[in-house]
């Protein structure tokens, strides 16, 4: 007896002017079947899923939902067949709580009240613990995935569509969810699972479809390929390997927390409790943990955005506590968010206007006149050195994938000669191929003398670029401890609140061997 497929997609293309996102894709999906979309940032994957999602439109080509011809031509439609997705950028509204964005895209069955318990049972079972009460614009950027997450699982999908869904747990966590998904296939649910972390794919996935340049390149099964062959067919050349050599100069404390509390005003942010760091030349210095335990409250002191009250700051010695984020700036900090578009760049400026904004200082500006020619050659150096696929610097930052777009703003703050960077989340969301680059960019400034600050929740990069590393839970910070002493479980049981009293920074900072 021959299963009807889920899913059927046959001969769908899509183009934006000149780009053809999508050329003539074949994809089959059975049911019950985790089914893995890989390709790099730019090929052609999110374009595909918003057409299955009725979020964009083919120009041609058909879709057959279990067994009928389908023209999916909104989001609303799509659910009401059964198919939900969460997307890797968030689609909802900062200025109402997380169970009035769930109950938007629900059916009204349930008053808020019900709604509310339900995303707590439901949170609490899958893993992702949310408050339904708290405001959508006080959330981290993994919580709000953790809202779409939950929405999308409310929905009880016949095809579950997943971007990127890992970015942000614990490995205790991804197992959690791992087990979920499962169990969903096994109750003949059918997911679309995009993710950049192959080994993720070879232990979840029956089937991986490889996209590059908007057309289907093959179909295997990814449990029977290494996450090198993953790779090499993902992106059509080998993968470069990571060259970590130690720091050949001589480690000198360059910056330093002490003793650093905080308290917001918003009532569901994380305060801060005594934080102690340490960095000195030649580091990279890791900071784990998951979105919502005090990483945004953190980087906005670092940074200069919010000015420190309690505890020191200390660059070079000097106390930097009263200095706001430009003085900062000048006096050798530098500092990429996690957000790309909107606090890292401007969506619809073009990369010369968004590299002045933080390069001005570096001579592209004269009695506070724009040098217009040097703006142009420092935006194209960085697009050059940093290998950004753009139209050129007139390109809108908008227009670049997320990958390219990560590459432009680690590559403007490089190129202004920091001597302490401090970069949140370097490659969330960001393909194989841009991810290695970054993160040897990182290493390879490191070993130029520069102080490198990482906040992130991807506990293997952390582990790939880090000299020490450390974890930040319910606002504490552990004490920090060579990478090469330590592993992901021992992080991650930290990162998840546990054994986090016998870390605690009541012990002395630790320092670089």
């Amino acid at each position: 007896m021959t299963t009807v497929p889920r899913l059927e997609l046959m001969g769908v293309s899509k183009s934006y002017n000149s780009l053809k996102a999508n050329d003539q894709i074949h994809l089959k999906v059975m049911p019950g079947q985790i089914h893995a979309v890989l390709g790099e940032n730019g090929a052609g994957k999110s374009t595909l899923m918003k057409i299955i999602y009725g979020a964009v439109k083919a120009d041609q080509g058909s879709l057959v939902w279990n067994g009928k011809e389908e023209s999916i031509d909104s989001p609303s439609m799509a659910r009401k067949l059964g198919i939900g997705m969460v997307y890797q950028h968030f689609s909802l509204f900062e200025t109402l709580t997380v169970a009035e964005n769930i109950y938007l895209g629900l059916d009204k069955s349930l008053d808020l009240k019900q709604l509310s318990e339900k995303i707590k049972t439901v949170s609490e079972e899958y893993g992702l613990p949310i408050d339904p009460r708290r405001e959508v614009h006080s959330l981290s950027v993994g919580e709000r995935q953790r809202v779409e997450i939950i929405r999308c699982l409310l929905q009880n999908p016949s095809l579950l569509i997943l971007d990127e869904p890992t970015s942000v747990l614990t490995p205790q966590a991804v197992k959690q969810l791992f087990k979920t998904l499962k169990k969903l296939a096994a109750q003949d649910v059918s997911i679309l699972y995009i993710s950049h972390k192959l080994h993720e794919i070879q232990e979840l996935c029956d089937e991986a479809t490889i996209i590059r340049s908007g057309k289907v390149t093959g179909n295997v099964n990814p449990k029977q390929k290494t996450t090198s062959e993953l790779a090499s067919l993902m992106i059509g050349r080998e993968l470069p390997t990571y060259s970590h050599t130690a720091y050949a100069g001589e480690p000198q404390q360059i910056f330093q927390v002490k003793q650093l509390s905080f308290t917001s005003d918003d009532p569901f942010a994380m305060p801060l409790k005594d934080v102690n760091l340490s960095v000195n030349t030649g580091e990279i210095l890791g900071i784990a943990g998951i979105s919502g335990n005090g990483q945004a409250e953190l980087l906005s002191l670092l940074s200069g955005e919010n000015l420190a009250k309690h505890g020191e700051i200390l660059l070079k010695g000097q106390r930097i506590n009263s200095l706001n984020a430009g003085k900062r700036r000048d006096i050798g900090l530098g500092f990429v968010p996690e957000e790309r578009l909107g606090r890292g760049a401007v969506p619809n400026m073009t990369l010369s206007q968004n590299a002045l904004l933080t390069a001005h200082r570096k001579g592209l500006t004269r009695f506070k006149l724009i040098n217009f020619a040097k703006v142009k050659a420092f935006t194209e150096q960085c697009i050059e050195k940093f290998t950004v696929k753009a139209s050129g610097a007139a390109a809108e930052a908008r227009s670049l994938s997320g990958g390219n777009l990560q590459k432009f703003i680690v590559g403007r703050e490089i190129l202004q000669n920091p001597e302490v960077l401090i970069i949140s989340q370097p490659t969330w969301g960001v393909d194989i191929g841009a991810s290695m680059f970054i993160r040897q960019t990182l290493i390879d400034l490191s070993r130029q003398g520069v102080a490198i600050v990482v906040v992130s929740e991807e506990l293997e990069e952390l582990f790939e670029i880090s000299d020490r590393i450390c974890v930040l839970a319910q606002g504490k910070l552990s004490t920090a401890m060579p990478t090469a002493s330590t592993n992901a479980e021992q992080i991650g049981l930290l990162m998840s609140g546990l054994n986090q009293h016998e870390q605690m920074q009541s012990a002395p900072v630790a320092e670089m061997s």
